[in-house]
């Protein structure tokens, strides 16, 4: 009996909720539609528009904006409205200072036919004349290729010759130094640098002797009379 009783009370509650959750969509359908109505029989007023009547800013007061009081809105009003605008069409033409900057500016950016000619054939000219110097330069350039090419293998020759003298010395050292110490030195070595300074010293000694034995020789020898003439 009391679980019949709890399935009547549970079938009951469910029925309340269920008319309670159409009434909130009842209610929210009729306020959508409420809305949409007033906003279609919504009637605003129409803008006054003044149009026999020009708006002409008053310059002198505070409140006018600083680029309604410019030379370019008087303009501006003079081309809507003509004379009713109230404007002096005198006062619109520029000043002689920018009729002059007008006119410059005119000339610089769109120069007459005939300047654009000359314009156009010096640049021309200018071109060719880069052109034909970059030519003989090139030209000068290759007729001297032959000898750069020979001066650069007679140097490269050189530098390979002097490096293999200068390998083929350092081995001949280094000989006469195993042959003075008995073993073999390290080139890096004190003794090794002080043999090398040493016959160093004695090729320069020698050299000297050589140049002034010459010279002696030369001083010397008897000097040929010229042959007598017959």
């Amino acid at each position: 009996m009391a679980a019949s009783m709890l399935c009547k009370r549970t079938a009951m509650l469910c029925r309340t909720l269920k008319g309670l959750s159409c009434s909130k969509t009842v209610l929210s359908a009729n306020s959508q539609s409420g809305f949409l109505l007033q906003a279609a029989s919504y009637n605003p007023r129409p803008l006054k528009l003044n149009l026999h009547e020009p708006y002409v800013p008053d310059k002198d007061s505070e409140k006018t904006p600083e680029w309604q009081k410019t030379a370019k809105y008087d303009r501006k009003l003079f081309g809507r409205y003509g004379s009713a605008s109230g404007i002096d069409p005198a006062s619109l033409w520029p000043s002689h200072e920018q009729l002059d900057k007008i006119i410059a500016e005119e000339r610089e950016w769109h120069p007459p036919l005939e300047v654009m000619l000359k314009n156009i054939e010096a640049r021309e000219k200018q071109e060719t004349e880069k052109r034909l110097a970059k030519e003989r330069l090139l030209a000068a350039n290759m007729a001297k290729m032959p000898k750069m090419v020979a001066d650069w293998r007679k140097e490269k020759r050189e530098t390979k010759q002097k490096l293999k003298e200068e390998k083929a010395r350092r081995a001949k050292l280094l000989a006469e130094a195993r042959e003075r110490f008995g073993y073999a030195v390290d080139p890096r070595s004190p003794k090794f640098l002080e043999m090398v300074a040493e016959i160093e010293k004695e090729e320069k000694k020698k050299k000297k002797l050589m140049k002034r034995r010459l010279k002696e020789e030369q001083v010397v020898a008897p000097v040929t009379p010229p042959a007598a003439s017959s």
